[in-house]
């Protein structure tokens, strides 16, 4: 198969999983390393690939944007913007083999956030209350977090901030999605200033992800809920599972 025709499938596809359920990066990450695209270029040009998908995302919820519970909104974008920066330095100077050994772990949490997140983060509220300055530091890691991969990162802010005493999950996502586009437009920017992008397999992945998105929210209007989340964890475990392999098998 031509690689670009798998680099087009896989952006169709995670741009729908991103606009159905999230974790789009389960799939675009794979899928360029399989087109021959070594593992951390792969990471940054999936970051690049899958953005503009979540700037039309921060753009739609812009109206309902607000702070949480106690925390303004300002203090938390500023630590998640540090964030994204020292996460994108990070992975810029992490080596191949060292991601390689790295990327079936950050699978896991992502796998993890994505099938546990909301429970983890009710059984949290239940046991702990936080002050906002401990947000802030806990925000600043998940910016990191963010810049250096990112998968399901916008799951655990929720979590993070349910700490906070705020149980209106609805009124989370305006600011759920800034944070996340924020620090993946820090790292966006810091990759493409590195040159490290690759450049012909981001903008064939970018333009499908774009359709796939498209697509996924119109799916997301006629599938039940369910199926999506069943359809997802499934991919996300069986991926998961194969990047242990690859690197420890």
């Amino acid at each position: 198969m031509d690689p670009l025709i798998l680099v087009a499938g896989a952006g169709v596809a995670a741009g729908a999983m991103n606009a159905l359920a999230g974790g789009g990066s389960f799939i675009s990450l794979p899928a360029l390393i399989a087109a021959g695209v070594p593992p951390v270029l792969a990471n940054t040009s999936s970051t690049v690939a899958l953005y503009p998908g979540g700037m039309a995302s921060a753009w739609a919820y812009r109206d309902g944007l607000a702070g949480v519970a106690d925390v303004d909104l300002r203090p938390l974008l500023a630590v998640t913007l540090l964030g994204g920066v020292a996460g994108a330095f990070l992975l810029l100077h992490t080596s191949t083999r060292a991601f390689d050994a790295v990327l079936p772990w950050l699978l896991l949490v992502a796998a993890c956030a994505l099938g546990f997140g909301r429970r983890i983060g009710e059984w949290m509220r239940a046991r702990w209350r936080v002050r906002p300055a401990v947000v802030l530091g806990l925000q600043f890691g998940l910016g990191i977090y963010g810049g250096y991969f990112g998968g399901a990162v916008g799951i655990m802010m929720m979590a993070v901030w349910g700490l906070l005493g705020s149980h209106d999950i609805k009124s989370m996502h305006p600011p759920r999605t800034l944070m996340v586009t924020a620090a993946n437009t820090m790292a966006v920017l810091i990759f493409i200033a590195a040159g490290a992008v690759q450049w012909r397999e981001t903008l064939v992945m970018l333009i499908a992800a774009s359709l796939g998105g498209y697509g996924g929210a119109l799916l997301g209007k006629r599938i039940p809920a369910p199926l999506v989340r069943a359809g997802t964890l499934l991919l996300t475990a069986c991926i998961t599972v194969a990047f242990f392999v690859r690197a420890y098998g």
